[in-house]
């Protein structure tokens, strides 16, 4: 069973009851779901995963102490620590009468304060480049399975996506480091012979192409252990997934090095079609620094379009 799945029925068969009957006043108030940390958030998690931080367990989001005092939110942090602590045969771990780092009760402000820096996910421009993307898709993740107030879900839906100028900004700097780390150092490493810094360029290559896919597809890219995962569940691009792959999990040899500059060279053709695809280029070369700089003159905002290409990078 997925976590998501396991949340969602301990909440309708525990939480939600205990909330009517304890908190009815507050009922329509309090947003529940599961959201942020961790692999079953994102709908990622296996067996493996199970060994740590997997149980039957909900976030509960209370809105500002003028809505919900501290008084009602102490108790509904004790009446969640009171749930049952086994359901369906898996054990609730880490109980604290005073909530959990990843369940439990917390503000729906504190919450996006510690993910995004925003306690309403209200940002400038220029904030956006402050936040490390895998704390955007953990504030947008998992599900939400009752929120009548509509406060978390309005925030959720505010950071759903980059604003297209910081998304335009970031596929320019990823676009020139896959021009010259793939297209350009990787060959010339292997014309030395020197194999590692070969595999070094290939890495920043695929770390580089990784990030233009996701955020072609509107996706914010998870912590890099699930980016892969993460990758084939994409609507666009999703077929790139096993060129990357084997670009950083095979050797570098004098047999291997043509091959390899193939697939940079597929890799990027791909990219650069959904480029045009979406109108961010109408150049019809391949070579991704060429085209960071075409997607970069599309940038509304004059002071983020003379920002160094590779600002966002």
């Amino acid at each position: 069973m997925k976590g998501i799945e396991l949340s969602k029925r301990y909440y309708l068969e525990h939480g939600a009851p205990m909330i009517h009957s304890l908190f009815p006043e507050f009922e329509p108030l309090i947003a529940v779901g599961l959201t942020g940390s961790g692999s079953e958030c994102f709908g990622f998690d296996d067996s493996i995963s199970r060994d740590h931080d997997f149980e039957p367990a909900f976030c509960l989001f209370l809105p500002e102490e003028a809505l919900v005092d501290r008084r009602t939110e102490f108790a509904l942090e004790i009446a969640y620590s009171r749930l049952p602590k086994v359901f369906l045969g898996f054990k609730r771990t880490n109980i604290d009468p005073v909530g959990g780092k990843r369940h439990g009760v917390m503000r729906i402000s504190d919450y996006f304060e510690g993910k995004i820096g925003s306690c309403d996910g209200r940002l400038a421009l220029r904030d956006w480049f402050n936040i490390p993307e895998p704390c955007l898709a953990e504030a947008t993740n998992g599900e939400i399975f009752r929120d009548d107030f509509g406060r978390l879900t309005s925030i959720r839906q505010r950071i759903a996506h980059y604003p297209e100028d910081v998304r335009l900004k970031k596929i320019a700097g990823n676009l020139v480091m896959m021009g010259q780390a793939g297209q350009y150092n990787y060959p010339r490493c292997m014309q030395r012979g020197d194999t590692a810094s070969a595999q070094l360029s290939c890495i920043e290559f695929v770390k580089a192409a990784l990030n233009v896919i996701f955020l072609l597809g509107r996706v914010y890219a998870p912590y890099y252990k699930w980016v892969f995962r993460a990758l084939s569940t994409l609507p666009i691009l999703s077929e790139l997934g096993e060129p990357l792959e084997w670009l950083i999990s095979s050797p570098n040899t004098a047999e291997s090095a043509q091959e390899k500059q193939n697939t940079i060279e597929l890799v990027c053709s791909g990219i650069c079609t959904e480029l045009r695809r979406q109108g961010l280029t109408n150049n019809q070369t391949s070579g991704a620094e060429a085209q960071a700089y075409t997607v970069n003159d599309r940038i509304a905002d004059i002071s983020i379009r003379n920002l160094h290409i590779l600002y966002a990078v």
